[in-house]
């Protein structure tokens, strides 16, 4: 383990700060490790990964220790920044952005997910595994909604039956009038 310096340079300083910044900024994070990717396999990611509003930012372990312990996040953070280490900052949805890793994962074994930190709980492997093939917040509103449209739905459907159950009655006893005149 590294040790801590009693005075951190300047441009140290000014790093931790910007890592700060973007821990502030974000709601989940999803470490991996990124050794032996291309940059043009980097790349691809990251745009995969900024059209569901999420960073993916190389940072040093040292650095992202010290910003998440100073922003108050848990200690066990330590384990996952361990190697080189990439770090998916999520904004919005995180379960959208660790099923884009995890498919990442699948044709570039060299991307390596090491764990997550979603609403401050610590997951592994496993769990960010299943996490990802949970339904992300927009399916969740939009199932929730079907379902609270549901009863007003169906209530409209019964009071639409009666008039439309009268009209064809009457419809029929015209046309059987019509056929005995």
């Amino acid at each position: 383990m590294a040790m801590r310096a009693s005075k951190i340079q300047s441009p140290k300083a000014e790093a931790i700060v910007q890592l700060k910044d973007m821990i502030g900024g974000s709601n989940d994070f999803l470490f991996t490790e990124y050794r032996g990717l291309t940059v043009e396999q980097i790349s691809a990611l990251r745009k995969q990964l900024r059209e569901k509003g999420a960073e993916l930012h190389v940072v040093k372990n040292n650095f992202a220790r010290i910003a998440f312990e100073e922003l108050g996040y848990t200690k066990e953070v330590a384990p996952l920044l361990e190697g080189p280490t990439a770090v998916a900052f999520v904004k919005v949805d995180s379960n959208d952005v660790a099923k884009i890793l995890l498919d990442f994962t699948k044709d570039n074994p060299a991307l390596i997910v090491k764990g997550g930190l979603v609403d401050k709980n610590l997951m592994d492997v496993k769990q960010v595994e299943a996490f990802s093939k949970l339904p992300g917040r927009k399916q969740l509103v939009a199932m929730l909604m079907s379902t609270m449209k549901a009863p007003a739905q169906n209530l409209v459907f019964v009071l639409n039956a009666i008039p439309t159950k009268l009209v064809r009655t009457l419809k029929a006893v015209e046309e059987k009038k019509a056929q005995e005149a």
